[in-house]
């Protein structure tokens, strides 16, 4: 590809890769900066080495992707709040006491059964200045609070670090939250919350104000509320509210990306402004009065949008594409992409971890390369057979794209993507421009009904259509288990396979046909892997008790009377099978002894039946048991004892001072996990 040849490119990986390098090895700030100033030095040295005719072509491009690998490392580590000397992480015994935090809040999260969830920013702990992000929980209860964001609270609690996942191959919600710079949560009762009298107004609190006013003019004109929610997911990508059956139907129908604010709505927004701004002349002012107006109406779109990674990277992107459009200049679309990922990454590096970024880009990348070799395929003359052609190429495209990407994070592929995208996209054309008139003048405290009750409408035909589709399981491939390696191989396979039908030639056939063959080595790689592994799982499960036996490719749960219908439907035993490349075999009853791999594994739960004469290697103690534990442990000697989250807290602690007395090992699932033997 001639566009690998422009030194932008080769510039941004490099730039990438010392994002990456940073957040794995994670450098201390001075050394960085060491590293960072001597590069400069070399690369200075080198430029007018360079610039003198001595023509070091060589150590000239070493030189520059040498400083875009420490400016990229540099940049990850300064964005990395917790190696901030005032983050909260480095106060002294920050979670192991109360204190008394006062803090902003930023953004509205979706909230949980039990709780309202808020991003906020910490100003000070027990009266010091501080910073840092925490995820806020105010416990709901009868009473209405108001809290909006710019809101400064006084809350005197405790803080908690966020935990890894205490079952194997769950997503790893601590590990999201520390990409998003969150480290801890705050728990709070409404009613031990201090509002201060003044509010923060800054950009986060008039955009929710505005969101806020906009949503208030539609309730009252009694637009109806689940395809409110859907219209403002549409419209501001505000997912907080929208029923997660909904969101569920999109994902089958292979329409989720329709609810995350992306290109294609941007694409809409710049396409929609153009369309106003056509009676302007075009001259040179009136040139430069339609570039201010269309990149302010990207920008503030997105602002209002949250400024989610995908409407920063979109915003960016048809910011670029706007200027090239309005001052008439040619621009190489992925060099306007390149653009568009080093500058998102220079002032937000963490985006890179992002699912919804990786996704965009991709999506992206494939749509603007492989959809020109689609469309070539079939010229239609219809101008409406085109159109539609289009829609599928593009749709096609995308999912080649993000394929990979998609089922290595979710594990399933929705079958009758390009039926929903050739039907959906066409009619959210008239939903986005009809919703950002109805929103836009509800701002102003007008929502008039005729387009109104029209935007309504076509939504609940929508979502309706969407249901529909994704009520065709049978199409949707679910549980799909794909690993790194694999991921990288896929890549491989569909790039060379698309590079060889662009330029038919021996080698390009050749690296076709080598990434064929590195795929199917990765997977017989991992299924050897597979059918060499034995383990056995206390699984971290609360008011229950599940044990995983598993052998090669199969696995046995044993699980509670129950609970026994339930496992067939688990997410989290799916994910685990998923995973482990496995499937389950049976289902059995729980038992009180189990023998793997020499061990003896003794069970006791609330029937207390205790075998004579065992003398275990493992003890699992399940449904709080009342047992005296001590002399227990005198009778039976187990090397470990293990409690899973079936029993109460407060008996755990006390089975845990017994354990510490005898000097035997005791495994908490609750504290540390779940518990496996392999």
């Amino acid at each position: 590809m001639k566009t690998l040849q422009f030194p932008l490119v080769r510039i941004t990986i490099a730039f990438i890769l010392g994002i990456l390098f940073s957040y794995f090895v994670k450098p201390i700030l001075p050394l960085i900066f060491i590293i960072l100033v001597i590069s400069c030095v070399f690369f200075i040295r080198i430029y007018y080495a360079f610039k003198a005719d001595t023509k070091p072509y060589f150590l000239f491009g070493i030189a520059t992707y040498l400083l875009a690998f420490f400016i990229g490392a540099t940049t990850q580590t300064v964005h990395t709040e917790a190696l901030q000397p005032n983050n909260y992480t480095h106060c002294k015994h920050i979670f192991d006491n109360d204190h008394t935090f006062t803090l902003t809040l930023r953004e509205k999260l979706k909230n949980t059964i039990y709780n309202e969830r808020y991003i906020a920013q910490l100003n000070s702990i027990d009266g010091e200045k501080t910073s840092g992000k925490i995820l806020l929980n105010i416990r709901k209860d009868s009473l209405a609070h108001s809290f909006i964001i710019g809101n400064q609270l006084k809350i005197n609690s405790s803080i908690n670090k966020n935990t890894s996942q205490k079952n194997p191959n769950q997503f790893d919600y601590a590990k999201y939250l520390e990409n998003k710079q969150i480290y801890a949560q705050l728990y709070a009762e409404p009613n031990e919350i201090q509002i201060g009298s003044i509010i923060e107004k800054d950009i986060w609190y008039y955009t929710a104000a505005l969101r806020t006013r906009i949503i208030q003019n539609l309730e009252k004109s009694q637009f109806q509320t689940k395809e409110l929610n859907v219209a403002i997911a549409l419209i501001m990508g505000q997912q907080q509210d929208i029923d997660p059956e909904i969101v569920q139907d999109y994902q089958y129908a292979g329409a989720v990306h329709i609810l995350s604010v992306s290109g294609l709505h941007i694409g809409f927004i710049l396409f929609f402004v153009t369309f106003i701004l056509k009676p302007f002349p075009n001259t040179k002012k009136g040139l430069f009065i339609k570039l201010l107006i269309a990149v302010a109406s990207l920008w503030l779109f997105g602002v209002m949008a949250g400024l989610a990674p995908s409407v920063v990277r979109s915003v960016t992107m048809f910011s670029f594409v706007a200027i090239g459009q309005y001052l008439r200049r040619s621009t190489n679309i992925y060099h306007t992409l390149l653009i568009s990922v080093l500058l998102i990454l220079l002032f937000q590096p963490s985006f890179l971890f992002d699912v919804g970024f990786q996704l965009s880009y991709a999506a992206l990348f494939f749509i603007i390369w492989l959809q020109p070799l689609f469309a070539n395929l079939w010229k239609p003359k219809n101008k409406i057979i085109r159109y539609f052609w289009n829609i599928l190429t593009v749709s096609f495209a995308a999912q080649i794209g993000t394929l990979p990407l998609s089922i290595y994070y979710f594990h399933q592929f929705p079958g009758l993507f390009f039926i929903t995208n050739i039907i959906v996209i066409p009619f959210l054309g008239l939903i986005m421009s009809l919703g950002v008139l109805v929103m836009l003048l509800a701002a102003f405290g007008w929502v008039p009904y005729y387009p109104a009750k029209t935007l309504e409408l076509s939504i609940y035909f929508m979502d309706k259509f969407i249901g529909f589709i994704a009520s065709l399981e049978q199409f949707i491939l679910k549980n799909i288990p794909l690993n790194t390696p694999q991921l990288i191989c896929s890549y491989l396979v569909i790039i060379t396979i698309i590079i060889a039908f662009q330029h038919k030639n021996i080698k390009t056939t050749w690296a076709a046909l080598l990434s064929i063959v590195m795929l199917q080595l990765s997977l017989i790689a991992a299924k050897w892997q597979v059918q060499h592994q034995t383990e056995f799982i206390v699984l971290n499960t609360s008011k229950k008790t599940q044990l995983i036996e598993r052998n090669g490719a199969i696995a046995t749960v044993y699980s509670n009377d129950s609970i026994c219908k339930e496992t067939k439907t688990s997410s989290l035993l799916a994910s685990y099978l998923t995973a482990n490349f496995s499937s389950l075999k049976n289902q059995s009853h729980l038992k009180n002894l189990f023998y793997f791999k020499g061990n003896k594994i003794l069970l006791i739960d609330s029937s207390m039946v205790i075998p004579k004469d065992i003398h275990p290697d493992v003890l699992v103690l399940t449904q709080s048991p009342k047992l005296n534990l001590e002399r227990l442990l005198q009778s039976i000697k187990p090397k470990i004892i293990v409690a899973d989250a079936s029993n109460y807290k407060s008996v755990q602690k006390k089975w845990a001072i017994t354990c510490t007395q005898q000097k035997i090992p005791f495994h908490s699932t609750n504290e540390k996990g779940f518990f496996q033997i392999n």
